[in-house]
């Protein structure tokens, strides 16, 4: 019998003609063998001699196990095992359908949404998850978890979630994006033809790959666990990216619940890599044209659903007025594709954004804009005032701005008086990333010198931005988080008759 009989039969085949590994062979790889269990064989025809090599050497940094290289005429037979093969035999959990209840509408939803009120106290949106949360959230997009047992787990860190924020003395609660894996690159596991990979495996694809690795080695979450959208077709939406989350918060409680989802703009520089998303795509115009689509119809069902607000964060915004064209590029939002003039890009963030806003209810939408929270080191964010952002967030027809303050990053609050009078001002009167609770005194003194400018009935209070922009990375700890929203309820307390 010879070795190669001895070989399991492979439980995947694609054939990856002449791609090398730097020419979208990993992405291929990478689309196939995620999918499959642990122990599950991925076998790979190829014509480009170099795979002889690469291959191997990318099983030993993604700590799959290279099986076997076999030559049949011009091309080369490949077997790689997800993991290692003394998995194969394990037991396995069945992946599950998406369960009932994140399909339907609760009775609760169906109730009146009840009202922002003035002064209204919230978190940003994602809350820290417990180390038992962040290990289901990867072995459900490696898919080690079902669906139905994914969800399961999250319903008990979201319940947790949102007792801390209710027990701070929030006044519109999140469900603190415990299923996502990030604020934004979640939606790569909710869509069709897109799929999360980690960042190692695009070194091969850019321009500069040693510039790129030694950003990779700048974050404070390793780059091999940090998972970036790739697409690889026309983007669809069968199922919710968050409505679910809305349908589960709001059975929940009686207060008003937000969501938060990636803006259009983020979406489309994060999704947009020429060397992937060309295959199904013209340019970014073409790709963010279905971004546009898709969101609308998440808005849609989220405001069906019964979310008292949606918001939609655009962070990405602060990196193309505060990073100039000879800037080393910022990794914060994940958005990888290059960008022309500032006066184009915002331009065209808000056409996207108004395209996606048109025709829904403006008082119960909302954009938040922030200079990066990947790290609580604040010398490692960008830096610079609203004023050159002030135009175009003025033309973007929402209902509120959620926006960075507390930090002296953001520069002074008074040009936001050029923002529309029509909507709602939120103020971040507390610094996520600081490690200590402000005081009562220094959040009311912000509450205070808001009021003065916005008025109270305009004013909404918040945290700068999110507690836990990845779900390995925390900014801060749970218990730190509560003291701070509770600090916030506590000083605006000081505003209420």
């Amino acid at each position: 019998m010879t070795a190669a009989a001895l070989l399991p039969t492979p439980d995947v085949s694609f054939d990856g003609g002449d791609l090398d590994c730097g020419n979208g062979l990993l992405l291929l790889i990478r689309r196939h063998i995620d999918p499959l269990p642990r122990g599950g064989i991925l076998q790979i025809l190829s014509t480009e001699i170099s795979v002889e090599e690469d291959l191997p050497a990318w099983c030993r940094l993604t700590g799959n196990e290279f099986l076997s290289m076999a030559r049949e005429g011009s091309h080369r037979r490949y077997l790689v095992c997800k993991g290692g093969l003394a998995e194969r035999d394990a037991q396995q959990p069945r992946r599950d359908p998406v369960p009932a209840r994140a399909a339907r509408r609760t009775a609760r939803s169906s109730a009146p949404v009840p009202p922002v009120p003035a002064l209204a106290v919230m978190s940003m949106g994602s809350w820290p998850r417990p180390r038992w949360m962040a290990e289901a959230v990867h072995a459900h997009v490696e898919g080690r978890l079902g669906e139905a047992e994914f969800h399961e787990t999250a319903d008990d860190a979201v319940r947790l979630a949102m007792q801390a924020q209710s027990a701070a003395g929030t006044d519109v609660i999140t469900d603190g994006e415990q299923r996502r894996d990030s604020y934004a690159s979640f939606v790569a596991t909710r869509l069709e033809n897109c799929q999360l990979i980690p960042l190692t495996d695009l070194l091969p694809l850019v321009d500069h790959p040693e510039e790129f690795a030694a950003e990779l080695r700048a974050l404070d979450i390793p780059a091999g666990e940090v998972r970036h959208p790739a697409v690889f077709g026309r983007l669809e939406r069968r199922r919710p990216l968050a409505a679910h989350e809305v349908d589960f918060a709001r059975s929940l409680t009686d207060a008003p619940v937000k969501v938060a989802l990636p803006g259009p703009y983020l979406l489309a520089r994060t999704m947009w890599m020429e060397c992937i998303s060309d295959q199904a795509y013209a340019d970014r115009e073409d790709i963010a044209a279905d971004i546009v689509t898709v969101l609308r119809a998440e808005l849609a069902e989220c405001l069906e659903a019964g979310a008292a607000l949606v918001q939609f964060d655009e962070p990405v915004l602060s990196e193309v007025v505060f990073s100039g064209p000879k800037a080393r590029r910022s990794f914060m939002c994940g958005a990888l594709s290059e960008t022309l003039s500032p006066e184009h890009e915002l331009g065209f963030a808000r056409d996207l954004l108004n395209a996606v806003l048109e025709g829904f209810p403006q008082e119960r939408t909302a954009l938040h804009v922030c200079r990066g929270n990947w790290t609580p080191d604040e010398s490692l964010a960008l830096s610079g005032g609203y004023a050159p952002l002030l135009g175009m967030l003025s033309q973007v027809h929402v209902g509120a701005y959620l926006l960075e303050a507390a930090t002296p990053r953001a520069g002074g609050i008074e040009v936001l008086q050029g923002l529309p009078d029509t909507a709602r001002i939120g103020v971040g009167v507390v610094n996520q990333k600081l490690g200590r609770t402000e005081t009562e005194e220094e959040i009311a003194d912000r509450i205070g010198r808001a009021i003065g400018l916005f008025g109270r009935d305009r004013l909404l209070l918040h945290p700068d931005c999110g507690f836990a922009t990845f779900a390995d990375s925390p900014i801060c700890c749970g218990s730190g988080a509560a003291e701070k929203i509770a600090a916030i309820r506590q000083a605006a307390d000081r505003f209420f008759p």
